[in-house]
């Protein structure tokens, strides 16, 4: 065989041999290049204090408390069974946000609401509200309890607004105001952001960044 031709078959297969070893570089690479990019948009997230211990009562009647969240990254907002308003919305958006964390593979995340009527969302009550709403529990707890023991954890913990009109009595749920901001907390327990999701078609994906960017960091 001519030598020309031997020169252009080595000349090629050592290209090829060339291309395969970048595209195994860089499937290897690409992996540690998300992470590498989590960690740094993880590190950017400002820090606003630690997650609140509370001792509080999930929609099946079982106590659940801060210790139940060790370790996971965590989304809570705050709903109220009786709100004709924001928190079926609320609700839909945490609902979305949840489908999408599963999907993206982040099974460790856990979704918590918070009802700031507690007086009357009984655990039978929370647990109406998301049979109704069809809502998977299997990583969403809605919780209850004290007034007092949910007004530390709101407001004293999470830093959330939360009350009602001082002259409402306790059938005037409309007095009832709340925050209505989702906030994420990292695994270590600290609080990472307030997102605003109803009137802010950016929030919720700015959620989902950071909240991917928070579990990918934690592995």
């Amino acid at each position: 065989m001519a030598a020309p031709v031997l020169e252009h078959r080595r000349r090629r297969w050592v290209g090829l041999l060339v291309v395969g070893v970048l595209a195994l570089v860089a499937a290897l690479a690409l992996p540690l290049l998300r992470e590498s990019r989590a960690r740094l948009r993880a590190r950017g997230l400002p820090g606003f204090g630690a997650l609140p211990t509370f001792r509080l009562t999930d929609q099946t009647g079982r106590p659940f408390s801060d210790a139940d969240l060790r370790g996971a990254v965590v989304v809570a907002d705050f709903i109220f069974t009786r709100c004709p308003t924001v928190c079926p919305l609320l609700t839909a958006k945490m609902a979305r946000l949840q489908r999408q964390a599963r999907e993206a593979g982040l099974s460790s995340v856990r979704f918590v609401s918070f009802s700031v009527d507690p007086r009357y969302d009984t655990p039978e009550r929370l647990a109406a509200y998301a049979n109704t709403r069809h809502l998977d529990t299997s990583n969403w707890s809605l919780l209850t309890g004290p007034l007092e023991d949910v007004e530390a954890t709101v407001l004293e913990g999470f830093r959330v607004m939360m009350g009602r009109d001082s002259d409402a009595g306790d059938d005037d749920f409309l007095s009832i105001f709340h925050g209505e901001h989702f906030v994420l907390v990292d695994a270590d327990g600290r609080i990472r952001g307030y997102y605003r999701v109803v009137d802010d078609s950016d929030g919720l994906e700015s959620l989902q960044r950071d909240l991917e960017a928070l579990v990918h960091a934690a592995d």
